[in-house]
């Protein structure tokens, strides 16, 4: 791969990063989840972005605690977007395939669980933002540490449409570096 190539891939890795801030930056106030460090904050929130929020901030919480959530989470027939480049980038057409061919990869290489961090959380209308970060330590005694951006388009509890953001490059050194644990 040229240098061109990879700072032609980078700089659309980067235009949809910069468009996914820009979105937060803009819905951030209006919609920003309320925290014990702003107990004067006001949001109005709709019903149904209340109850989204509070159905991935406690998935979340359960995921952080070490349950697994995503079988319960998402629908079975989601359609999940990586986006950027690299060999995990693309759409994923249901659940299982989603498991199969883009978390599994991951979380074969590592010895403990990723633990989540949320950083935030958003709602408009039936879209959840969850910004977060993650860490495990890989199979072969490593950190991974990572950042992401999920949005999730909810539809009955359910997450439908799933687009996430995050480091490529970290996600498939783990892959690249790391044996896959026995199964």
């Amino acid at each position: 791969m040229t240098i061109f190539s990879l700072s032609y891939r980078l700089a659309g890795v980067g235009r949809r990063l910069l468009i996914a801030s820009a979105f937060l930056a803009v819905i951030g106030p209006a919609h920003a989840e309320i925290t014990a460090s702003d107990p004067g904050a006001e949001t109005h929130d709709t019903a149904i972005e209340i109850r989204n929020k509070a159905i991935v901030r406690d998935a979340f919480e359960k995921w952080r605690a070490g349950t697994y959530v995503f079988a319960a989470l998402l629908a079975p027939d989601v359609v999940w977007t990586i986006h950027g480049s690299g060999p995990v980038a693309g759409t994923y057409r249901s659940q299982d395939d989603f498991i199969e061919r883009a978390s599994r990869p991951l979380t074969s290489r590592l010895a403990t669980p990723v633990v989540p961090e949320v950083r935030s959380i958003y709602a408009v209308g039936d879209t959840v933002l969850i910004r977060f970060n993650g860490s495990a330590t890989t199979t072969s005694g490593a950190r991974y540490r990572n950042q992401f951006l999920w949005m999730f388009r909810m539809k009955d509890g359910l997450v439908i449409e799933a687009e996430a953001f995050l480091d490529l490059v970290a996600y498939q050194q783990v892959v690249e570096q790391n044996e896959p644990r026995e199964q």
